[in-house]
């Protein structure tokens, strides 16, 4: 098939990522310049500047930079067309309807709690009007569901991606995540998993679980969330095609 390009340009709505913490920099911001202006002193005017200038990187990060870094991560992959792909903890569907895009015949299914702290206006509904914005509706299914008890079967995927989402989930149930997420992907499948935190603690564990070539690297200054002090990682891994390890074979 001939390939297609996924764009970065978006044509739906996708929020911005993490909205209950912005009034922390704003206080910050804010405690600061009173510190400033009672003081006289320039030392807290510098310190707010550098705030600003850290929340302004995570709000790019948010409503550009991912799509940038995700659509360029996409392009890279041999797509044939009619894989099904799974986006844990997909949110508005940021990653989930580009990935749809690559599959005129495949199938893109998209898992989330829908928990509004983790993305202003997340809900089934604005991913759903987002695919029909993005022209992919047909081919997206979204299932409300934890990602450490996913209601998929063994062996059914033959990409996992995940964005920003794993580290929601309370520490004890990272590795549980991962375990599901390796459960659902089919021998020689791919999983994608970009993060701001764990990145170190996931390579070591899908390590463990047996999958390979695993690696993790970073994704450059357009996902860093507050500057260089928030960078994002990229964690990769290929499920080994050996039944005995991984189930049953693709039909």
């Amino acid at each position: 098939m001939n390939p297609v390009r996924v764009e970065a340009r978006r044509k739906g709505a996708y929020g911005v990522d993490a909205p209950s913490l912005l009034p922390i920099p704003a206080v910050l911001i804010l405690i600061n310049l009173v510190d400033g202006i009672a003081s006289r002193t320039i030392v807290p005017f510098v310190a707010a500047v550098v705030i600003v200038v850290a929340m302004a990187w995570g709000l790019y990060a948010s409503r550009r930079g991912k799509f940038v870094v995700w659509a360029r991560l996409l392009n890279d992959l041999p797509w044939r067309g009619d894989e099904r792909v799974l986006d844990v903890g997909c949110g508005r569907g940021a990653v989930l309807l580009m990935a749809a895009e690559r599959l005129p015949s495949g199938r893109a299914v998209g898992i989330d709690l829908w928990k509004k702290g983790d993305q202003s206006g997340n809900a089934a509904e604005a991913t759903r009007r987002n695919a029909e914005a993005e022209g992919v509706a047909g081919r997206v299914e979204l299932e409300t569901a934890s990602m450490t008890a996913l209601p998929l079967a063994d062996a059914s995927f033959d990409c996992v991606l995940s964005s920003l989402a794993v580290h929601n989930v309370k520490s004890s149930g990272r590795d549980r995540a991962l375990d599901e997420a390796v459960r659902v992907l089919r021998p020689g499948g791919r999983l994608m998993i970009a993060d701001i935190m764990g990145t170190r603690q996931y390579r070591a564990h899908l390590a463990r679980l047996g999958m390979i070539d695993v690696g993790r690297r970073g994704l450059g200054w357009r996902m860093w969330w507050s500057g260089p002090w928030l960078p994002t990682h990229l964690v990769t891994a290929t499920k080994p095609a050996t039944p005995s390890l991984n189930g049953p074979e693709r039909p």
